[in-house]
């Protein structure tokens, strides 16, 4: 018997088992949707060999930071402006065949946004330069159009916050300095809607258009079509702000960040009872649904941060991994816009418009 066909005590001949240890093989990579800056997890085999040689990571020809590793595990950080998302690894001998990972290009930087974006029906996505409190900047509210191009849409207005649009395409915005509601028409005019509702902070309509402010000292306010304000809820005062979406069960969504590491996102009913929905989030921030009633939120889940998609029953997962993401919002040209704290990601989803993020 020649020795190159000796079986190994495993009874795999040397032949195989080294070429198994040379190529490394992904099993898994988690969450499958990033934006830059975002921490993956992958799981696999052969990633270094006998725990030894440190592997090289790479988006596409990108090189990728690799903060933890082992011949089965990796967290990976994905490079700033990494646009290709064949993932990689390389264990010093040979390459790994890729794994796809969803990516959100960047289309607007040097913002700075505090909650969601806003998209009209022609698919315009509106975001802000928010500002330190009491700061006013030459241009407050931004229209991202279809091409990505970038134009002042709105000025002189203190500490814009809130964004949500009506079905006549008005955009509305909430001031947190002035506690003052804005809404400006498609060509920029704008006006004041109502006034006196505290740090006004997150904001969005009903299935009757009647519209909700959040007050993060801890109030819930209903405007109606009429513009008569009520207090709908009350809730525990947030350090950020309120962040609000219904839902297709015509409940109120609200996540508001509070000191704790263990935060709510709160269910509102019609008649202003608020329960529990999911406790669990580390610093939830802005929400949005999809055309299945999965919640996602802007939120850290087991110490990683990203967008986390919360069931209908309540059960939990990180989808998108990304750091500072503070909103998100769906467009209508099967894409998920997201804004970090400075800057706008689409992400785009699939044709039957369910994200891309199993």
């Amino acid at each position: 018997m020649s020795l190159g066909k000796k079986s190994s005590p495993s009874g795999q001949s040397p032949e195989k088992g080294a070429t198994s240890i040379r190529k490394p093989h992904i099993e898994r990579v988690f969450p499958g949707a990033a934006i830059s800056g975002g921490e993956i997890v992958v799981r696999g085999s052969g990633f270094a060999e006998d725990g030894g040689t440190r592997p090289t990571v790479r988006f596409g020809e990108q090189p990728a930071d690799l903060l933890v590793g082992s011949p089965t595990w990796l967290v990976v950080r994905v490079p700033e402006g990494a646009v290709n998302g064949k993932f990689t690894v390389n264990n010093g001998t040979a390459a790994s065949d890729p794994a796809d990972v969803k990516l959100g290009v960047m289309v607007a930087e040097n913002l700075h946004p505090v909650a969601s974006p806003a998209v009209d029906p022609a698919g315009n996505i509106f975001t802000t330069i928010s500002g330190s409190r009491g700061h006013k900047v030459p241009v407050a509210v931004f229209k991202i159009d279809g091409q990505h191009q970038v134009l002042p849409f709105i000025s002189d207005l203190m500490n814009p916050t809130g964004l949500a649009i009506d079905r006549a395409g008005k955009l509305y915005i909430s001031s947190r300095m002035e506690g003052t509601i804005y809404q400006a028409t498609p060509d920029g005019l704008r006006s004041i809607y109502a006034g006196g509702m505290g740090v006004a902070t997150g904001i969005a309509f009903d299935q009757e258009e009647n519209l909700y402010v959040g007050d993060r000292t801890g109030t819930i306010f209903k405007i109606d079509r009429a513009r008569q304000i009520f207090v709908f809820a009350t809730l525990e005062p947030s350090i950020a702000a309120y962040h609000l979406a219904f839902g297709p069960d015509n409940n109120l969504y609200v996540t508001g960040p509070t000191t704790s590491s263990y935060d709510h996102v709160y269910r509102i009913t019609p008649a202003g009872e608020a329960t529990t929905f999911y406790r669990g989030l580390g610093r939830p921030q802005g929400l949005a649904f999809d055309v299945e009633g999965n919640l996602y939120v802007a939120a850290s889940l087991a110490g990683r941060r990203g967008v986390v998609r919360l069931t209908p029953k309540a059960q939990a997962e990180l989808v998108i991994a990304g750091q500072s993401i503070v909103g998100l919002a769906f467009t209508r040209n099967r894409s998920m816009v997201l804004t970090t704290n400075s800057s706008v990601f689409e992400l785009f989803i699939d044709t039957e418009g369910l994200p891309l993020l199993r």
